[in-house]
Parts: C-alpha cells; sequence; structure tokens
C-alpha cells in the first residue's frame, strides 16, 4: 500500500471553538421598529352611539376617500362644531400614522397629523393670540388626498414669491468661497439649472450628497446658501426621513435615519413636493377600505 499523501495529525484539537479567530465579524445593526397598521383601540360602542357628530364627520371623511381613490377633489371635513366628546372619538378612530407637517404661517402655525389611514389628515391652524405667545385653534378639519392643500399652498407660494427662474446660488464674486470648498460651487449650479428648468409634472431631480466627497467647508456652504423654510415633515416607518423645504424655490433636504437616528442618506431634490411624503392611490384604496370597516363597527352595523 502506498503511503498517505497527507499526514494526519491527531494530537491536534478539532472541532467548534478549537481554533482561534484572530478577526471577529462586526455586523450592521439591523432595522427595528417600523411602523405598521394597527387598528385603533374604541372605547365600548354604548359610550359612543350618541356621538352623531362624529359620526356624520367620519361618514363625510370616508365619502371624500371615495373620491380621492378616483382621482376627484374632495372638500375638507370640518370639526369646528363638534364638541370634547366627539372630538375625542374623532381622535380615537383616527390615530396617529407615519406623517405629520408643521408649516409656519405669517399669523401662526398649520399643524399636520396623518392619521392610520394613510392620505387621511388631520389639519390644525393654530394662530398666535395678540399680546401673548398662546396658540388658538382658528380650523380643525379632515382632508383626504395625496397631502393636505395648506402644504401644497405654502410651497407654491415660496414659487411664486422667490421666482424660481431667478434663483441665483453662486456669489458674484466666485472668490468668496472659503478654503477647502471644493465641490459645494459644481453642485449648488447643478441645482439652480434644474431649478430654471423645472415644470409641473417633471419628475424630481435628486443629488446625492451622501455619495460625494464633501469637505466640512463644503457642507456649510451648501446649507448656508440653502437654509431652512417654513415646511417640515416627519416621515417614519424604518428609522425617520426627515423632509425640509428650503428657502431657495422648489428645493428640499429630505435626509433618512436608521431606526437609531444615525444618518444613512442625505439628499436634495429639487421638486414641488417630494414623493416620499405624499400618499399614493393604493394608500388611499386601503384606508378607504380599513375606515368603511371602522365606520361600520363604531355605528354598529
Amino acid at each position: 500500500m502506498k503511503p498517505f499523501p497527507i499526514p494526519v495529525v491527531a494530537d491536534l484539537p478539532m472541532g467548534p471553538g478549537s481554533q482561534i479567530e484572530e478577526d471577529t465579524l462586526d455586523y450592521m445593526v439591523m432595522p427595528s421598529g417600523m411602523s405598521t397598521y394597527q387598528a385603533p383601540a374604541l372605547p365600548e360602542r354604548e359610550e359612543i352611539a350618541s356621538l352623531t357628530g362624529a359620526h356624520e364627520a367620519l361618514r363625510l371623511a370616508l365619502a371624500c376617500l371615495d373620491r380621492a381613490r378616483h382621482g376627484l377633489p374632495a372638500d375638507p371635513v370640518d370639526l369646528m362644531h363638534l364638541n370634547d366628546a366627539e372630538r375625542r372619538l374623532i381622535n380615537q378612530v383616527l390615530g396617529e400614522g407615519e406623517v405629520s407637517v408643521r408649516v409656519s404661517l405669517a399669523d401662526g402655525e398649520l399643524v399636520v397629523q396623518e392619521a392610520v389611514f394613510a392620505g387621511v389628515w388631520r389639519v390644525l391652524h393654530q394662530v398666535t393670540q395678540r399680546g401673548s405667545e398662546a396658540r388658538v385653534v382658528r380650523s380643525d378639519r379632515i382632508e383626504v388626498g395625496r397631502i393636505p392643500q395648506g402644504v401644497l399652498e405654502s410651497a407654491a407660494a415660496r414659487v411664486q414669491a422667490g421666482g424660481a427662474r431667478r434663483v441665483r446660488l453662486q456669489p458674484d464674486d466666485t472668490s468668496a468661497w472659503p478654503a477647502g470648498v471644493m465641490n459645494a460651487p459644481a453642485i449648488l449650479t447643478e441645482l439652480e439649472d434644474h431649478i430654471h428648468l423645472w415644470k409641473p409634472g417633471v419628475a424630481a431631480h435628486v443629488v446625492n450628497l451622501t455619495l460625494l466627497p464633501l469637505s466640512p467647508q463644503d457642507v456649510a456652504v451648501i446649507d448656508q446658501t440653502l437654509g431652512q423654510g417654513p415646511i417640515q415633515i416627519l416621515s417614519r416607518g424604518y428609522g425617520n426621513c426627515r423632509i425640509v423645504h428650503t428657502e431657495v424655490p422648489l428645493t428640499w433636504r429630505v435626509s433618512y435615519f436608521n431606526s437609531q437616528d444615525a444618518l444613512i442618506l442625505d439628499t436634495v431634490e429639487v421638486t414641488d413636493l417630494p414623493e416620499v411624503a405624499c400618499a399614493a392611490r393604493e394608500d388611499l384604496e386601503d384606508s378607504h377600505e380599513r375606515l368603511a370597516d371602522m365606520l361600520a363597527w363604531v355605528e354598529g352595523a
């Protein structure tokens, strides 16, 4: 018999854990805490049977959803006439969904909270009371659609007031850039060009800052040039997506954070409204079915 070509060493330790590992694996933390639909907790049916004002408001909201899912405009549902008990039932049914919005106005603030039914929005217009810092609710309503009308109007007003075609993001004297600036001038030129070319219906132009080599001076110049406008949107899902309308018309900062609140994607979008903030047609279809089931339970059908 020929000798075995590979020597067998029987004295070496074998099996799991017997070998020394010089390198250890450092796994990326996976996303957690995803926001998903949960049916709101409601009181006993007997306790809410007499709250007819809330029932009527929910029926109107369902009718609005039916129009919106077919691409038709829907009027807002006014809630100012409801009493405390009826408003409390509305709060319980709608709950709090993924998207919240704050819009600074000349006389106060627009506070928007999406319901657990995507595309259904609770909209409060709060004004500052004269002589104090207190806020008074001027209007309380339910709106149905991609995004509340007040948010669209505020963004559109920035375009009209700022004159998108007159936007200048580059200084007249480019030698004024601070030392260390590398790519900020090219990025601002790209944004300026697409702002001038934008038309309704054109897809958003996205500049991914995360993939670009930027110095601290670049980041500072971009932040200072774009500024922060009156619209702030927070969308929650896997982590958070923070959307801020800049002081420049049609220009949004869209930043994505993981579940540990670490920035994973930083972008600038040239568009009238980023799609990530809007409810899709499929969302409206799903919300119509869910709200119909909820209303049937509320009314004891």
